[in-house]
């Protein structure tokens, strides 16, 4: 971060506690706001957004029960539903009015539904390696996970059956298909190691399943495409040739949404910004400034 950028950080009210926020920036084209995903995990990850900072306020938070944030024990507060209703109390806390909003992975499911709630609030939205429908999700990573060296299997699937998905042994065999498909870099980047080291695993499991490639969770059946041809804004789809949410169920997406952009990092899996993260920035600048008018 610019020793010279200015910064500002508090907490906001929502429902079950406090959520923690950071605003980077304060220049003036309309803010970015981002949505981390997980579900659980935390702001950290997508920390190499701040660079957009240089002409826009760049805003993270962690969700409730993530990171810096309050972490409540009542797991009726684990649902999209709510993560929803907490985006817009940030919105409406930090008095933004109109924005553009970027969802990573889950986070793309928080920000798509806000959008076609909210669209006046939207002056674009970039919905980042996108899990929209979770059955399309699911069967996609189990396409993926099936080209895993047979040994890794084999582990996998013994770990599964017994429902020690907790154990040190599943963990180290889910690595394999995480270097695959969700960070292709070695080492992985600070940022994303603090992102796994916060990561609330009650309520990971409890909405998503006991890894990536696993789907068990409560949101299992959860799939918006329906009513994504809805969305009215400005549209830009974002995805790594090698991602876990694959390019084909991102392509799907993009197809159901008129005018929506589409763009495929050659080099990339799950986190195109980390992997490919100039080119990344380049992309995304590129979009806000088509989609704004000049200050």
């Amino acid at each position: 971060m610019a020793a010279d950028r200015h910064v500002r950080e508090g907490h906001v009210e929502v429902r079950g506690g406090r959520v923690w926020y950071q605003v980077v920036g304060d220049g003036p084209r309309i803010p970015l706001v981002t949505v981390h995903g997980g579900p659980g995990a935390t702001h950290d990850y997508l920390e190499p957004l701040e660079a957009l900072a240089d002409e826009r306020a760049v805003v993270f938070y962690d969700q409730l029960g993530a990171g810096k944030s309050d972490v409540p024990e009542d797991t009726s507060l684990w649902t999209n539903e709510r993560l929803v209703e907490e985006l817009g109390q940030v919105l409406d806390a930090l008095g933004l009015s109109l924005v553009h909003l970027l969802g990573h992975s889950w986070g793309t499911i928080v920000a798509a539904e806000y959008a076609l709630r909210s669209p006046e609030r939207l002056a674009g939205l970039v919905l980042s390696d996108p899990c929209l429908s979770i059955p399309r999700y699911a069967a996609g990573t189990a396409a993926l996970r099936a080209g895993l060296p047979e040994n890794v299997r084999a582990v996998l699937d013994r770990h599964e059956a017994a429902g020690s998905t907790d154990s040190a042994e599943y963990q180290e065999a889910s690595m394999e298909f995480y270097r695959r498909h969700v960070c292709r870099l070695d080492p992985w980047p600070d940022a994303l190691m603090r992102t796994f080291e916060q990561l609330n695993q009650t309520i990971y499991e409890q909405m998503q399943g006991p890894s990536e490639f696993r789907v068990t969770g409560i949101h299992r059946d959860y799939d918006i495409t329906d009513r994504l041809g809805r969305l009215a804004g400005p549209t830009l789809f974002l995805c790594g040739r090698y991602d876990e949410a694959r390019p084909e169920e991102t392509e799907f997406y993009h197809s159901l949404v008129p005018g929506s952009e589409l763009v495929i990092f050659e080099r990339s899996s799950h986190l195109p910004h980390l992997e490919e993260s100039e080119l990344y920035r380049h992309v995304l600048r590129g979009f806000l400034h088509r989609w704004e008018a000049a200050p």
